[in-house]
């Protein structure tokens, strides 16, 4: 029997007080709906659909994956009605999963098991006990099965002090479903189209209905405003910490650490308070990252040493570099081996070869920089003429003095010296002192300029 994933995701969630749309909302880096689709893909359905509405151009546009079929509701007439906008086009012959788009914490391992721990003409409703049930649809059920979901604003005082709760997950038959959709009705306080209500369907029908109950309750949380966003942004990153120590990856402080992506580390690695990682990121055995760094699509090699107050972004460096502290490395910064970049030292799109050395204060753009070099505090690449970008070329083991201006496009030779304060325009040869500096002279009986009294 296949397998049909329909993704509810068509609420505005007012909540949120944003213009974005509620699935859109972000979660460790990805919208909210980007994790559950996420989840889905792991199950391999053969059928994906999101029922979609508020924003909806913007919803299609972030995830334009062919497989994905879309469903439009234009009115919000309840959670049925959402599921009757997909069910035409849905394979009858399938069994069919009904997830939440504002529910980003649900595991693949747990929709697993609630498909192993359903028969295929069962239904089964994933559900979770809650030590405060308030405004979430109680499980009434008899003789161990569910018999019907009831809503909190139609619940009898005996059904409100029930504490299992409905989830909103359901796995069921296509063909049932569709015929229960057909015959659902508004008759309720809340005058929508319950998905629930075919709960009691199932069991007129003499379907077994299964309750099948999630680990935690914050599994299935659901966002609906900032402050439950923030919460499950907690409750994801002490997921994906706990996962990297796991795998021997160490941590000064758990709590403070944010994945916003993927972060691949191999062994030995330790991450200090308040580092923060986004896009795709790898860290190569050994790796030690210090406090207070932003590191962004960047791959650091084994035995590598971020100190504190670093901003990495679309670099790559061999093993066993230095960067920092304040250190800054734009995209296309790529480091080879033992390369040290020392603090305030900004580098983009350049290529610095095994053993060099930029330690303060320096900005290297544009450039190729070959084995052994070092550069100056103070140096600059001019490789911006207004218009156009042009490369800076420095030699193996060339020395390059404090204070330099290197006007692009330019070549230093290898084991050239230049010499401090200069501004380069023209190629420095192989092997020689260059430098360029006006003469110095001294005015005798010049007398510094006195702030004027006001009168």
């Amino acid at each position: 029997m296949g397998l049909s994933i329909i993704i509810l995701a068509a609420g505005q969630g007012m909540r949120m007080r944003s213009e974005r749309p509620k699935v859109l909302q972000p979660l460790a880096g990805k919208p909210l709906l980007a994790h559950v689709l996420a989840s889905a893909a792991e199950l391999q359905a053969d059928d994906v659909c999101v029922v979609y509405g508020h924003g909806g151009e913007t919803v299609q546009a972030t995830f334009p994956d062919p497989k994905i079929r879309w469903a439009l509701q234009t009115e919000q007439l309840g959670t049925g009605h959402a599921v009757q906008q997909a069910a035409p086009e849905t394979p009858g012959e399938n069994r069919v999963l009904i997830l939440a788009g504002d529910v980003p914490l649900l595991t693949a391992a747990t929709l697993r098991f609630l498909l192993s721990e359903t028969p295929g003409e069962d239904m089964s409703v994933l559900t979770v006990e809650m030590d405060d049930p308030t405004g979430y649809g109680r499980i009434v059920r008899e003789g161990g099965s569910v018999t019907s979901i009831v809503e909190q604003k139609d619940a009898s005082d005996e059904e409100k002090s029930i504490r299992e709760i409905n989830t909103g997950v359901i796995l069921c038959p296509g063909d049932k479903l569709q015929r229960w959709l057909r015959a659902l009705g508004n008759d309720n306080a809340q005058g929508e189209y319950y998905l629930t209500d075919v709960i009691a369907m199932a069991v007129a029908d003499k379907v077994t209905v299964h309750g099948v109950k999630a680990n935690t309750a914050e599994e299935v949380m659901g966002i609906n405003d900032k402050k439950q966003l923030a919460e499950a942004e907690r409750a994801l990153q002490a997921r994906l910490v706990d996962e990297l120590m796991q795998d021997g990856v160490g941590f000064s402080d758990p709590a403070r650490v944010d994945i916003r992506g993927t972060l691949k580390c191999g062994k030995d690695v330790f991450i200090d308070i308040n580092a923060v990682f986004e896009g795709d990121v790898e860290l190569g055995d050994g790796t030690q990252i210090e406090s207070n760094n932003l590191i962004r699509d960047s791959k650091l090699g084994a035995g590598t040493v971020v100190h504190s107050n670093c901003h990495i972004e679309g670099a790559t460096t061999g093993e066993h570099c230095e960067l920092g502290p304040f250190a800054r490395l734009r995209p296309g910064a790529d480091l080879a081996d033992k390369v040290k970049i020392g603090n305030f030292v900004e580098v983009k799109k350049s290529t610095i070869a095994d053993g060099s050395k930029v330690n303060h204060l320096t900005y290297i753009g544009d450039a190729e920089i070959g084995t052994d070099v070092n550069v100056g505090a103070g140096t600059i690449t001019c490789n911006y003429d207004g218009a156009n970008k042009h490369k800076t070329t420095i030699g193996d083991g060339a020395f390059i003095g404090s204070g330099v201006e290197l006007v692009a496009p330019v070549e230093i030779g290898a084991g050239a010296t230049i010499g401090a304060g200069s501004t380069i325009t023209s190629a420095a040869p192989d092997d020689s002192l260059t430098l360029e500096r006006a003469k110095q002279k001294s005015i005798d009986g010049w007398i510094r300029p006195e702030k004027k009294e006001k009168t």
